[in-house]
């Protein structure tokens, strides 16, 4: 074997140590594609779906792949459809048909009835760090105007965190134009499990009340967090692998 091939083998291993670490989503339904009725509202109280492994309370909705700015999502509390602002209802914002993650997206209300949609998470371990990551956004929903602003609050636990923004009058949002879409983000968040089962929860954060700003959310998932102590093995065995090879040539040299 080559001395590259011999390097390249070490590569694979340590790639497979970290995948490995880093592989298992323990977030179930996190692209919300699982409904049991279709798009449509998801509150508890007045909802018109669920979507499987998620409970809330909060005006909460999810949106199929090209209905947002269209058909709309809808709701059973004012038996209509709600929209958000698109390019197929007047505001060239450049929605997209879905998120990144494709499919279904969530759209949650943080100036009305807002309420955080939760799962609760099994299979952890206590002192361990997790790494939540998902696709979120900011919209606005048709028939209002106004500047707004969105973002997420994010726990697992009791620990807390949110999302980065560029809102000085509400840290954790950014800041959208009137009918406006902020465009969809990537955010891995950083948590420390304390017991086996904690609830992971999402809380919608924006305003202004009256001008319904509307928080996306798509794509969750919770993984583990390869330990340094892990890498460094992987990389010590790849290391070591050169090494000998290198050794075996010097000698085969002095012969």
């Amino acid at each position: 074997m080559t001395f590259e091939r011999i390097v390249l083998s070490g590569i694979a291993l340590f790639l497979v140590a970290v995948s490995s670490a880093h592989a298992a989503n323990l977030v179930s339904n996190g692209g919300f594609e699982t409904l049991t009725n279709g798009p449509g509202s998801i509150q508890s109280q007045y909802g018109y779906t669920t979507a499987t492994g998620w409970s809330t309370t909060g005006y909460n909705f999810v949106f199929g792949p090209g209905t947002a700015d269209t058909t709309g999502s809808y709701t059973s509390q004012f038996k209509g459809y709600l929209h958000l602002w698109g390019p197929n209802n007047g505001s060239a914002n450049g929605l997209p048909a879905s998120s990144p993650d494709g499919g279904n997206f969530l759209a949650a209300d943080p100036a009305y009835q807002t309420a955080a949609i939760n799962q609760t998470i099994s299979g952890l371990t206590a002192g361990q760090v997790y790494e939540v990551g998902f696709y979120w956004g900011g919209a606005q929903q048709t028939g209002f105007s106004g500047v707004t602003w969105e973002g997420w609050q994010v726990s697992l636990g009791a620990e807390t965190h949110s999302t980065p923004g560029d809102n000085l009058h509400d840290p954790g949002t950014i800041s959208n134009a009137n009918h406006g879409f902020t465009g969809w983000r990537y955010t891995t968040l950083d948590f420390t499990a304390t017991s086996g089962t904690e609830v992971l929860s999402f809380l919608s954060l924006g305003g202004p009340t009256g001008v319904p700003p509307f928080a996306l959310l798509d794509g969750v998932s919770l993984q583990a967090v390869p330990e340094p102590s892990s890498i460094a093995l992987a990389g010590i065995g790849l290391l070591g692998l050169g090494v000998m090879r290198l050794r075996r040539r010097a000698k085969s040299a002095a012969i």
